[in-house]
């Protein structure tokens, strides 16, 4: 694993956590952009991995 993968796990994992402490305090609607984000990297780190770019 390069380190831009590691770089990209990391971020996914942080804006994982991010978003289910505002999904707790705020609720889904205003988490959804740091949900999105998450799924984004996470999608993103897949992808990269799946087809080692």
């Amino acid at each position: 694993m390069k380190l831009f993968d590691t770089i990209l796990l990391s971020l996914s994992v942080v804006f994982i956590i991010i978003s289910a402490y505002e999904v707790m305090a705020a609720g889904l609607a205003h988490a959804y952009t740091w949900v999105m984000i998450a799924l984004l990297l996470m999608f993103w780190f897949t992808y990269r991995k799946l087809f080692k770019v």
